[in-house]
């Protein structure tokens, strides 16, 4: 490579490092703090009717991402943005659709 091809060469990589640098700096700023809580529901959920009428209803609360249900674990999985809600809120939700929801201490995988 010419020596003025050379330095032209190094100038863009020294551009493209930067920026970059600057995107990853962005993106790690911008990092959201997603969390899970997991809870069981009374009455219980015995049908599809009864998983779709809590998806339909909690996945309207603010911050919620994901919602999981298990007819057979008796659970329901929430995934929600904790920057725009807690836990004790999303909870608390379930009320207004005729639940009360527990949350579900969960033993941790080894």
């Amino acid at each position: 490579m010419p020596a003025g091809q050379k330095g032209v060469f190094i100038r863009l990589m020294k551009k493209f490092i930067s920026i970059a640098a600057m995107a990853l700096a962005t993106l790690t700023l911008a990092a959201k703090d997603i969390k899970k809580v997991v809870v069981t529901t009374t009455p219980i959920m015995y049908c599809e009717n009864c998983e779709n009428r809590i998806k339909n209803n909690i996945r309207f609360v603010k911050g919620v991402k994901k919602i999981e249900t298990s007819v057979p674990d008796q659970t329901v999985t929430i995934t929600y943005d904790a920057d725009k809600n807690s836990e004790e809120a999303i909870i608390k939700s379930f009320e207004k659709i005729g639940y009360k929801a527990e949350k579900v201490e969960q033993e941790e995988k080894k």
